[in-house]
């Protein structure tokens, strides 16, 4: 039995889309896109990364939040929900009191990979990133057991591949001590 594909016009349409189940959805080609729960691995990874960067940003006094996958991002082409999205409190305080969808590129996204979506997260959602100026893009990969991390250079990223016990370098945060077996161990 297949599925017809709920297509979805505007963002409204996409806020006030109920079919009566707690999926999660993101918007691919005006079409809704099912995107299924993660593994223990997964979410594992996630909450690591939110309690890391949780710690950064209070040990530099940055003006930053860690968001889990809740919050989603408007590209120029779809409606992602990243894994990890970290915002600025202005970005916060613009979604306090309405739906948590930012127009406005965060400072940092990661992606944690999963079967089915390892070309969208290598491919598509780097170059759509990239074209709204997300400055800092971390691709995690339990699969082949490696983070990538892109940083824009200007309209493009440039990306730096880490593996085993390499230490993670990040732009955001320069003094972040944290491996990829770190990471991939959580």
């Amino acid at each position: 039995m297949t599925k017809t594909p709920i297509k979805i016009n505007t963002l409204d349409e996409y806020i006030d889309f109920d079919d009566g189940t707690d999926k999660r959805y993101e918007i691919e080609d005006e079409v809704l896109v099912e995107m299924p729960p993660g593994t223990g691995k997964h979410e594992a990874i996630i909450t690591l990364l939110l309690v890391r960067f949780f710690l950064e940003i209070q040990k530099m006094a940055l003006p930053l939040q860690p968001r889990p996958n809740g919050t989603e991002v408007l590209t120029n082409k779809q409606l992602r929900r990243p894994d990890v999205c970290l915002i600025t409190n202005e970005q916060a305080k613009s979604i306090e009191s309405t739906s948590a969808i930012l127009k406005t590129a965060p400072p940092l996204l990661v992606e944690v990979v999963s079967l089915e979506s390892i070309d969208r997260d290598y491919n598509q959602k780097t170059s759509e990133y990239a074209a709204i100026g997300v400055v800092e893009y971390w691709i995690v990969d339990p699969l082949e057991n490696k983070v990538t991390v892109c940083l824009l250079n200007q309209v493009n990223y440039k990306q730096t591949v880490f593996i085993n016990d390499q230490q993670i370098i990040s732009q955001t945060f320069p003094e972040l001590t944290l491996t990829v077996q770190q990471v991939l161990s959580a």
